[in-house]
């Protein structure tokens, strides 16, 4: 089903070949390779602070989606890094005495760190400070223009610096300002206070592509994922577009890539940012078949619900201008509270994800994010919730069962699984009725799975797992296999062994699944089971089909130590 994609280029290539379309062989190649490439984003952090909760479910969920395709068989790309332009920037580091490019490195330095300590799978990470970024937004800033999308003219709104945007009179209310019990205006949708601005500088044709972006988010309904950030969109959109500013005057803003060919003005830090998605894959191109090598565009952009116009406006409407394929999806998650409130530093209630790590672990905590956070609606961090999951879910559940069914008093024959397995599967005679019900759920959980997966929601899917997890924990009480290793009876004994090939089956599959979640102690349960690396792919998670390899290697004791006591 999934990982059967790899060998498709080289069965085209036959068969086209064997036709003789020996003119259309390698164009066949390169799209069905290219469908076998899977590239996905995480928004680049703003340095403005250290790396909080929020920061880290991004990471986890951008890298999870990641090794999700990993294990399809794909040829994956996962981006990241930090913006590190923008007035705001210069402000902090101007306040902190020091220069822009050593305040940015210290603070970039911070979510690399964090990248590590959460064991992501990044390919690439980028700081926008870098040459090749600097490069590659000249070169885009030029097509824009060359294509007749950038004008130069007069242009008035209320700006948020802590946003780094205009709003129109529209985007903006009047309200008290709880520090200083003035009334200033806010920003309605990000809560920032603004103020007015006039200026000359540039602007991108952003009206002339709202029909453009309307028919693209109908015509595909998963460009922007959940349903209720693609009404907001659509929303915004049918209110209608006005011309967005992309430059800020170089006497106001001296932190940032100058205009090319107008060393006056600084290129708009959204403008800048959103370009990272492509310098990362090598743009600018060149023409020598370097097309069928890159990844772009992205097949999954993740973002937070706060940066959604940025992404799902701004973004495709620059690749629209640009001549450029727009990403697939763009999934844009909710955020994290603490007993039911907004995290603050001033409130005390922000988690740090290092601490966090330190204290769980990274695949427990990488656990927890994934199953508790939103996407639609915010998570609620909670340090009792974190350990009802540990405790519950992974030592209760998973590792007790997997200890539970390799103690070495039952014995289980894994080298006779694989033909309880073929016989489970294939002979419905062959079913007892008291296995019937876990049959049914390990056939039917990897599709189900999978179904969540690929909608990116990590979460659904893995409390699939979990409940397959608790009905094999249930089956195995009612079926009592100690009673039946205690027996000489051979019926008895065989009938032992299908029990325990049930069990471990459903370990097996969820272990296999969980890999994009917890890929440490995913790998080290697959290590108990004598699971061989090679079939650890998502093909794998197949009811009946794991078990094949022939001698099997001894399954490792001390599975119920994977998840040590807190």
């Amino acid at each position: 089903m999934l990982g059967g994609r790899m060998y498709r280029p080289v069965r085209a290539l036959a068969q086209a070949a064997a036709a003789g379309r020996t003119a259309r062989l390698f164009t066949t190649a390169r799209r069905l390779a290219a469908a076998d490439k899977f590239y996905v984003t995480q928004p680049i952090f703003y340095v403005n602070s250290v790396p909080h909760i929020g920061h880290f479910y991004t990471i986890v969920l951008a890298d999870a989606i990641k090794r999700y395709a990993d294990l399809q068989g794909k040829a994956t790309k996962l981006s990241a890094g930090t913006d590190e332009h923008g007035l705001k920037i210069q402000q902090a580091a101007d306040k902190a005495g020091e220069e822009p490019l050593a305040f940015c490195t210290r603070f970039s330095d911070r979510f690399r760190a964090l990248m590590g300590a959460a064991n992501a799978s990044n390919t690439d990470f980028i700081r926008t400070s870098e040459p090749r970024h600097r490069e590659a937004v000249a070169r885009f800033w030029r097509e824009l223009v060359d294509r007749g999308h950038i004008y130069k003219g007069e242009h008035s709104g209320w700006y948020a610096v802590s946003d780094e945007a205009f709003y129109t009179e529209g985007q903006v209310e009047e309200r008290v300002d709880p520090a200083t019990g003035e009334r200033k205006r806010f920003a309605i949708e990000s809560g920032q206070p603004v103020e007015w601005v006039s200026e000359v500088n540039y602007k991108f044709r952003l009206s002339a592509f709202r029909d453009r972006l309307i028919a693209w988010i109908e015509e595909s309904h998963d460009a922007i994922y959940p349903e209720i950030r693609r009404n907001e969109v659509l929303a915004w959109l049918r209110d209608g577009l006005e011309d967005l500013s992309v430059s800020r005057p170089r006497s106001r803003l001296r932190w940032g890539i100058p205009v090319p060919g107008d060393d006056q003005h600084t290129v708009y830090v959204w403008v800048d940012a959103l370009i990272n998605y492509a310098t990362v894959d090598g743009y600018p191109w060149s023409d020598g078949g370097g097309a069928t090598q890159r990844f772009f565009p992205p097949d999954v952009q993740v973002v937070g619900k706060d940066i959604v116009r940025f992404h799902a406006v701004y973004w495709p409407a620059l690749l629209m201008a640009a001549g450029l394929p727009l990403p697939k999806r763009i999934l844009a998650h909710a955020h994290w509270t603490m007993g039911a409130q907004k995290m603050s530093k001033s409130k005390g209630n922000v988690a740090d994800p290092f601490d966090a790590i330190a204290q769980y672990g990274v695949d427990p905590i990488r656990y927890f994010i994934l199953r508790n956070g939103g996407i639609a609606d915010d998570g609620d961090y909670s340090p009792a919730e974190v350990l009802v999951r540990y405790k519950k879910d992974l030592v209760g559940q998973l590792a007790n069962l997997a200890a539970r069914c390799l103690s070495a008093s039952l014995g289980a024959d894994l080298g006779a699984f694989a033909a309880i397995g073929r016989q489970q599967r294939q002979d419905q005679r062959a079913v007892a009725p008291g296995d019937e019900h876990v049959r049914r759920v390990l056939l039917e959980l990897p599709q189900r799975v999978g179904a969540c997966f690929d909608k990116c929601e990590l979460g659904r899917g893995m409390a699939l797992v979990f409940d397959a997890l608790a009905d094999a924990n249930r089956y195995m009480t009612d079926e009592q296999p100690w009673v039946l290793a205690k027996s000489a009876d051979g019926k008895a004994q065989a009938r032992l062994q299908v029990v325990l090939f049930y069990t471990l089956e459903t370990v097996r599959l969820a272990a296999i699944m969980l890999q994009p979640a917890m890929p440490g102690k995913a790998a080290q349960l697959l290590d108990h089971l004598a699971v061989r690396r090679a079939e650890r792919q998502w093909q794998h998670a197949c009811f009946g089909a794991g078990w094949q390899s022939s001698p099997l290697p001894q399954p490792l004791p001390g599975a119920a130590q994977l998840f040590p006591k807190l």
